[in-house]
């Protein structure tokens, strides 16, 4: 069996490289780790990564976007919420309360989802 260490970076599709990164930079304010017109990375908290690409640079079609949400920690998740609304961000719905976490589900302009989340209570036994 292999040991994974940890997540290094998650990959993005997109199909605007230059909206795209107007939307991770400047709308969610990611800090900008690297910055290459192929694969701009973005860094996510202390460890993970998250670079854009444009399928077509490595010789494949935009299929889809991710449907599967990358779930992004804030201090506050109706705090955040508030503030991308303003920015123009839409939700799919209300914030939900799991009874463990916050969750507000809305998704880049490519269509690829994404969350804001927050762990309110200690994970059960």
């Amino acid at each position: 069996m292999i040991t994974v260490e940890r997540t290094d970076f998650v990959s993005v599709p997109v199909t605007d490289m230059a909206r795209a990164k107007q939307f991770y930079g400047g709308t969610l304010g990611l800090p900008l780790v690297h910055d290459d017109a192929t694969w701009p990375e973005y860094q996510l908290g202390e460890n993970v990564s998250l670079y854009l690409i444009d399928p077509t640079n490595v010789g494949q079609p935009f299929t889809a976007p991710h449907s599967s949400s990358i779930a992004l920690r804030v201090p506050d998740v109706e705090a955040a919420r508030a503030e991308l609304e303003a920015a123009g961000v839409e939700f799919a719905a209300d914030t939900l309360d799991t009874g463990v976490c916050h969750m507000a589900f809305f998704a880049d302009p490519d269509g690829n989802a994404l969350m804001l989340h927050r762990r309110y209570a200690p994970v059960a036994a």
